[in-house]
């Protein structure tokens, strides 16, 4: 038998190998020599012959048993990324897998969290232990008390407890369980309102102990309701539902009445958000509605071993609601009903290093084979959905109100900066209405998107700046740490006290970042209550729900913050957001720029009056009667999407073509230049329908020591794209290019 294995190497070939044993699935993992190591390999064909002579084929050393393979349906949507991704297939697999199945030492799988009586164990009666099993005993009553125990709730009933335990597992009495309890109760269709929603006032539940527990359950908006029941009334097909939804609508109160409904035709869910930080505050709301079927994360901030608790759990249909971050789209489901993917805009989605996929196309593409619905949810959808839904290729659902009665969208007003002078970035008409939403004792949000204290350091006297000597960036100065740092590879230095130049003692700090913003609130708001919110002041582990929990406590007037706080929040007394550096999009040559901006804009603007209080917006620009504030003045994201559309249109820029961007990097640029020009050499006359534009160096031309450019390939016709680059990418291969590293990468978002 000969197994033809994928390995997690950067080549695009299967690797032949004899297997004498009995038969082994595809997707089932290997143990096998890779030249004088040992390498973890993936079983992708099972043949009886191959093109190799029989003396050089190596044998496998180990097959895999301890964990299920991969699927056959996951399997098949990892081969469709590597094929439409152009990326190795072996790489692609790899990707997918959690860590610990990545290793070649056998896998020590995690142990079980929960454990419940069988149904002998329910039956057997206490009496009959012996009188001195004081321990068993009570393990027993204890047990018949509650659906079930955590291993370290049963540790804490006696040091003999864990013993106690083992000796119930072998006697069948005790059984391992991946959650809370036993699966959750099937209503029926009648009790709960049919199956396209179910009663939107209190509910009871079964919750740990069999208790029922009341739970309010709000109401929904005639908007939401027409969305549930045409979502869950065509959950046996596939169907991509375009959620939109202005910033407060109750898209997430959606989300869970078509969760409930699959869940009670006992499928799982799988729910994508674009950020780690979103996932703690989604997976409460999800585990508060469904305590007896609480969700499972999987997402890059979970040790390995979490993680592959997590995935096995999920595999085995244990785990009925998933939620994670981009990498979480290729969990396997064995029961999957429904995909929903929040923020589906997000630019997070996409994977930037490695396979470069989108995971909102990815999860379309699973939905479909699958046969089952997929939601995308966005307050400002990336214009490619959006014009999608316009074309009928989706289904758009509007939620054009807010949930919460008499919540009404913030209004929202432009400072002319042009004419006033700043305090340190900040206007007198920002920190007037700071001071007043202070007075009466509602909670503000002063945005700013760039963290550290100062964007640049500089010399008056010579005009040295501080440079990052590996990238084209600047050093972000981080006053309160004396550190110079980069923010795109990560180079750390002192603050010098002179300049390194002349030696000037004078060196001035230039811009605003979070520090120096809340610095400056500090000093001209001495009683307020200021807290900074970015990746530096969240770096610690449990810091953000901590301070989340502080602004939603009531003991914050003022939050300083970047994109951490720009979405998915609810701050029920945060009345008034102050946005402080919004031009820099506006200078930018990437296409996409406006409509980033944009959705930043009206998502931060989302976070105010999101309660009974009025909110409201100032937005500090040069450029008060710029058509994209306009638009945003008016909450009209159709009205700008239906103009940036247009101007695409006319640019023949996505979605009216088809782009690929072929990357390369070297230490110097020119060996980058002459392997990109090498490369447009390579197409042919036969390449009609493809345009090869010359290469370019990349917007940050140089990152982490190496020089980045690259070339642009675009097509009307995405089959004819997706030809030209299986074709191109051979002959891409069979370059010099041994001082180059380079990829492909199909539906870029970065240039």
């Amino acid at each position: 038998m000969i197994l033809r294995v994928a390995l997690d190497v950067p080549l695009n070939t299967l690797f032949d190998y004899s297997w004498q044993g009995s038969a082994v699935a595809i997707g089932t993992r290997v143990l096998v020599p890779f030249g004088p190591r040992r390498a973890v390999g993936v079983v992708a064909e099972v043949t009886d012959q191959s093109a190799l002579a029989a003396d050089r084929i190596k044998a496998v050393s180990r097959v895999f048993t301890e964990v299920p393979p991969l699927p056959e349906e996951i399997f098949r949507l990892l081969r469709f990324c590597s094929d439409y991704y152009h990326h190795p297939l072996g790489e692609t697999l790899f990707n997918a897998l959690p860590t610990a199945m990545r290793q070649t030492k056998p896998l020590t799988l995690p142990k079980a969290e929960f454990f419940r009586l069988s149904a002998t164990g329910r039956l057997a009666d206490p009496a009959t232990l012996p009188a001195r099993a004081l321990v068993k005993r009570r393990l027993l009553l204890r047990l018949r008390e509650v659906d079930s125990l955590r291993r370290e709730e049963i540790a804490a009933l006696s040091p003999s407890a864990p013993a106690a335990l083992k000796a119930f597992i072998e006697l069948g009495w005790v059984e391992e369980c991946s959650v809370h309890g036993e699966p959750p109760p099937q209503p029926s269709p009648a009790s709960e309102g049919g199956s396209n929603g179910p009663s939107p006032r209190l509910r009871g539940e079964v919750g740990r102990g069999g208790q029922m527990h009341d739970r309010t359950i709000p109401p929904l908006t005639p908007a939401q309701e027409q969305a549930v029941y045409t979502i869950n009334g065509a959950l046996d097909e596939f169907r991509v539902w375009l959620l939109h939804g202005v910033t407060g609508s109750g898209k997430t109160e959606v989300y869970l009445r078509t969760v409930e409904a699959v869940l009670q035709r006992g499928g799982q869910v799988l729910v994508l958000v674009p950020e780690i930080n979103l996932t703690p505050q989604l997976e409460q709301r999800f585990r508060a509605r469904f305590p007896a079927s609480p969700p499972l994360s999987l997402h890059s901030n979970l040790s390995g071993g979490e993680r592959l608790k997590n995935y096995l759990a999920a595999q085995s249909g244990q785990a009925q609601i998933v939620l994670g971050t981009r990498l979480a789209v290729f969990t396997p489901l064995p029961h999957l009903g429904l995909i929903i993917v929040d923020e589906e805009h997000d630019a997070s989605f996409k994977q930037q290093e490695g396979l470069r996929y989108s995971a909102r196309d990815v999860a379309v593409i699973r939905a479909k084979q699958a046969n089952v619905p997929v939601v995308l949810g966005s307050a400002t959808p990336a214009l490619e959905t959006w014009h999608n839904a316009q074309a009928g290729r989706y289904t758009l659902l509007s939620l054009p109100e807010r949930a919460v009665s008499g919540a009404a969208p913030p209004e929202i007003h432009f400072i002319d900066t042009g004419r006033l002078k700043l305090e340190d970035g900040l206007s007198d008409p920002l920190l007037a209405a700071l001071r007043e939403r202070i007075a009466r004792g509602e909670q503000s949000l002063v945005f700013i998107n760039r963290r550290g204290y100062a964007p640049v350091l500089m010399c008056g006297q010579c005009g040295w700046i501080s440079a990052c000597q590996r990238c084209s960036g600047r050093l972000v100065a981080h006053l309160r740490e004396r550190r110079l740092r980069c923010h795109h590879c990560g180079h750390d230095s002192r603050i010098p006290s002179a300049c390194p130049s002349c030696g000037n003692l004078d060196l001035t700090l230039l811009g605003q970042g979070t520090q120096r913003v809340e610095e400056t609130l500090e000093r001209l708001l001495p009683d307020a209550r200021i807290l900074r919110v970015d990746r530096d002041s969240a770096r610690r582990k449990h810091a953000l729900p901590a301070m989340l929990k502080q602004i939603h406590d009531g003991e914050v007037d003022v939050v300083v913050g970047t994109q951490l706080l720009a979405k998915g929040h609810d701050f029920k007394k945060l009345t008034l957001v102050g946005v402080d550096n919004a031009d820099g999009a506006l200078y930018s040559a990437d296409f996409r720029a406006a409509e980033r901006l944009f959705a930043q804009l009206m998502q931060v603007a989302g976070r105010a009056g999101r309660a009974e209080l009025p909110g409201e917006v100032l937005i500090q620009t040069q450029f008060p009667g710029h058509p994209l504030f306009m638009a945003l003045q008016r909450h009209d994201f159709p009205g700008f999407a239906e103009s940036q559309l247009a101007e695409r249109r006319q640019a023949d820029f996505p979605p009216y073509c088809y782009q690929a961007l072929l990357r390369a990097e070297a230490p110097a640029m020119e060996k980058v230049l002459e392997f990109l020009r090498a490369a447009a050499e390579q197409v042919s006359e036969a390449d009609a329908q493809v345009t090869v534009f010359d290469p370019t160096p990349a917007l940050m031309v140089r990152v982490a020591g190496k020089e980045r450019a690259h070339l642009l390939v675009q097509s009307a016709s995405r089959a004819a794209l997706q030809a030209f680059l299986k074709n191109w990418r051979e002959r891409l291969e069979a370059l010099e290019s041994r001082s180059v590293r380079w990829t492909l990468d199909v539906d870029p978002l970065e240039f």
